[in-house]
């Protein structure tokens, strides 16, 4: 006997690619066990203002290979009030709904959290490119976003090497570094400058400077936005040393696009697993996946918790930069 029967889900905040592939495994696995299940238009906002519908297998087809999300995301500034919440709480159990999954970054799961608390059965996807959400080793939209970053340096290292210019990336991530890391690794940027790890304007002026005099006239520094903007790091650089770096701001494109086969197959796992954890009774957890293991973890837990930085993966990165 499963603990629900109806269920609901919703994309909110920032979109990533992999949502709507997450959503359409909500959708089929709940149909599959023999549940209904329904859409939250507009995240939060669309559960205050009851816009709900029923979901089924036409609801989600020809979607998993689409960025974005079908069902939409809004920020909800009614939400974060106790009121808000409660009437959220109220709108599900009016429409006899049993089950919530939010897909979503940390705002995201402090609602979830919320709805816990009034007595509502949640279960919490993360769905953010930051991959910013403690106890999973990767977000849905990470991947692709990483993959999105990669293509654009590549594209500008070889304009940059023919120039001979340097390439200042400025990358989305306010709290996080991960993006900047990864795709700066992948992409064998010269500097990664992050959030998480001191670093000094003069020292990254030096080394370009250094590398000037030895012949090599193309650099490229990726730059994560809650570090510093990338503007600012291409003045001091021309301040310092005389060299003029180009700027590149990525900004909302990193969001776009097909997702990859890994955030597709990420999130398909994920939407499938909070369905079961859900009929099995389980509820106020973050499902995730660390080292290949699918696990659920609760949202109190994971929303007090702040992701370490993979130090190791940075100075492998700072090694291979010399």
């Amino acid at each position: 006997m499963s603990a629900v029967k109806s269920i609901a889900v919703l994309t909110s905040g920032g979109d990533s690619q992999g949502m709507n592939a997450a959503v359409r495994a909500v959708v089929r696995s709940a149909l599959y066990y023999g549940l209904d299940v329904y859409g939250v238009q507009r995240g939060y906002q669309g559960l205050i203002n009851d816009d709900i519908r029923p979901m089924d297998l036409r609801s989600v087809g020809d979607i998993i290979q689409r960025g974005g999300t079908v069902l939409q995301t809004a920020r909800c500034k009614e939400f974060l009030t106790p009121e808000g919440q409660q009437k959220g709480a109220d709108v599900l159990r009016e429409r006899g709904i049993d089950g919530l999954i939010v897909i979503g970054g940390d705002g995201s799961y402090q609602g979830a959290n919320k709805l816990s608390k009034l007595g509502i059965k949640t279960m919490a996807l993360p769905g953010t490119i930051d991959n910013d959400i403690a106890y999973t080793d990767f977000t849905i939209g990470f991947d692709t976003a990483v993959s999105i970053v990669v293509d654009a340096i590549n594209k500008l290292r070889d304009t940059m090497t023919s120039h001979e210019r340097s390439s200042i990336v400025e990358v989305m991530g306010r709290h996080c570094g991960d993006i900047a890391l990864y795709a700066g690794l992948a992409s064998g940027a010269e500097t990664i400058i992050v959030p998480e790890v001191e670093y000094d304007l003069d020292e990254v002026s030096r080394r370009m400077q250094d590398n000037f005099k030895h012949g090599k006239r193309h650099s490229i520094i990726v730059v994560a936005e809650g570090a510093g903007k990338g503007e600012n790091v291409a003045q001091h650089i021309t301040d310092c040393c005389g060299i003029e770096p180009r700027t590149t701001v990525l900004g909302h494109i990193q969001r776009g696009g097909a997702p990859t086969h890994n955030d597709r197959i990420l999130a398909s796992q994920l939407g499938d697993f909070a369905v079961r954890q859900l009929m099995e009774g389980h509820s106020a957890k973050s499902c995730g996946i660390i080292k290949g293991e699918l696990t659920a973890t609760d949202i109190d837990l994971v929303v007090n918790t702040k992701k370490p930085f993979n130090m190791e993966l940075y100075n492998l990165a700072l090694r291979l930069s010399q």
